[in-house]
């Protein structure tokens, strides 16, 4: 592995390393179900969690081969071939995947193979087992692990060779030429543990398939739009800073959401207006889809209608007034108001295919999501906490709801199966924004439970009913169970 390591950092495709290379295959064969428990359960520690439980699966299996070798070293060398070909295959099946991105696990394989065959012979010297032979297998030993630590140590050195953070430090964004409107007073509610209204990029959700971050430098990069188009454009990153930019507040949410869920996050938004880069490419009768991959291979299919309808589509370069961050998608992005991120928030984009649905199928519609996935109306407490314990009496129930591009225009809570009541919303920029919305109760001592259901700008209110996220988001009304004392 610390050899595969530094052929990969050599050859500055750190994702074509074994672990990662098989780790990214592992994501795609998951099932959905399985995906969407990891999503739940660890959030944006998932791809952590992953690495963790390779890295625990290859020591396991490293352990076996070593244990065959003592009796014979070919079942060892075997057992090493094959891992090699497993980290072979899924390094070539990559979407970006070059010929040589095979090169790392077969440096690898051969490194295991002679240290494997060292250490066999050393295990067995000629002359029988003796107090010199172990000491000669541990040191041996010892000196496998030092030069397999520096080795990976210096593969990921030479890794960061391409990291663009410096360059990301150094950019500066032009001001926009339409400004986002003022986040008005009263948007943020004031009760302890609310969110803010704005998500700091620190904070933003983090929902993606990618085990190591593409680095794409802004010098290099370029946007390809093309298809169904009467004339084909690319812009490079400075083309795209020299057009008109406009700055929105808009939510995105993950499809992966459960009810009460925080897979979603607020952020002011710099970029240009992904309608306008169509128009000028002119697009033709019968398309009906934009096909958009990004640096990694990762491909999003975002339904043309709600791009070319008037609400705030992006190509983003900015996020909170800097530029985007590296695991959001630098140097751009798409975003798109009112669509689940799995259909239209492309992180470090580089192409849009303008097609039909019924022609190209996009990563996540291949695996049975939805095509089209506007976001569903949702409202969530998030104070107090579920299983809390409060004090009788005056009790401020707050929380957070959105239904973007439709807008939230009326919030309820229920205290165990009693009356709705209309709670207190404030204020927002506009209806791309998720709203917070606040009450009093009076609460009485004993176990009771809160519900909350939120109504969109259509007159749709939010649904009782329960239904996973699988396969274009989750429904149902969130409640908490709190005690008060």
């Amino acid at each position: 592995m610390g050899a595969a390591e530094l052929a990969a950092g050599a050859l500055g495709r750190p994702g074509s390393a074994p672990v990662l290379a098989v780790g990214a295959g592992f994501v795609d064969l998951t099932p959905v179900w399985l995906k969407d428990v990891a999503i739940r359960r660890f959030g944006s520690d998932d791809k952590t969690v992953l690495l963790l439980g390779l890295a625990a699966g290859i020591a396991v299996i490293a352990a076996a081969i070593g244990s065959l070798s003592r009796f014979r070293a070919r079942r060892g060398l075997a057992g090493l071939a094959v891992l090699g070909a497993v980290g072979v295959l899924a390094a070539l099946t990559r979407p970006t995947a070059e010929p040589w991105d095979a090169l790392p696990s077969v440096v690898g394989t051969a490194a295991g193979m002679a240290a494997l065959v060292l250490l066999t012979r050393t295990a067995n010297p000629a002359t029988g087992p003796d107090a010199a032979a172990r000491r000669r297998v541990l040191l041996t030993g010892a000196g496998l692990t030092v030069a397999a630590v520096a080795a990976g140590a210096a593969g990921r050195l030479l890794a960061r060779r391409g990291d663009v953070a410096g360059v990301r430090a150094g950019l500066r964004l032009p001001p926009p030429r339409g400004s986002a409107r003022p986040v008005p007073d009263g948007a943020q509610v004031r009760a302890p543990g609310m969110p803010s209204f704005t998500t700091s990029n620190a904070d933003f959700y983090r929902v993606d398939t990618a085990l190591t971050l593409p680095q794409v430098d802004p010098r290099d990069w370029t946007l390809r739009i093309h298809g169904l188009v009467a004339r084909p454009v690319e812009l490079s990153f400075a083309d795209l800073l020299g057009l008109p930019l406009v700055e929105r507040d808009i939510t995105l949410a993950c499809v992966s959401n459960q009810v009460g869920g925080d897979l979603a996050g607020n952020a002011r938004w710099l970029g240009a207006p992904l309608a306008g880069l169509l128009r000028r490419a002119g697009v033709r009768a019968g398309a009906d889809q934009i096909l958009s991959r990004g640096a990694d291979g990762m491909t999003l299919s975002t339904p043309l209608a709600a791009v070319l309808d008037g609400r705030d589509a992006l190509v983003a370069v900015g996020m909170n007034g800097e530029p985007l961050p590296v695991a959001h998608g630098f140097p751009a992005r798409l975003v798109v108001p009112g669509l689940y991120g799995y259909v239209s928030a492309t992180k470090w984009v580089v192409d849009l295919k303008v097609t039909r649905f019924a022609t190209d199928r996009a990563y996540w519609t291949r695996r049975g999501y939805a095509e089209r996935a506007p976001v569903k109306t949702f409202s969530r407490i998030d104070v107090p906490r579920p299983f809390a314990r409060v004090r009788a009496g005056r009790v401020v129930v707050a929380g957070t709801a959105w239904a973007q591009h439709r807008g939230v225009v009326a919030v309820e809570w229920q205290v165990d199966d009693g009356p709705w009541r209309a709670a207190q919303l404030a204020p927002v920029p506009g209806p791309d924004t998720w709203r917070q919305w606040a009450a009093e109760w009076d609460a009485a001592p004993g176990s009771h439970t809160l519900r909350v259901r939120a109504a969109d700008g259509t007159g749709r209110t939010q649904p009782a009913h329960r239904a996973p996220p699988f396969p274009d988001g989750a429904t149902g009304r969130h409640s908490v169970v709190v005690t008060v004392v």
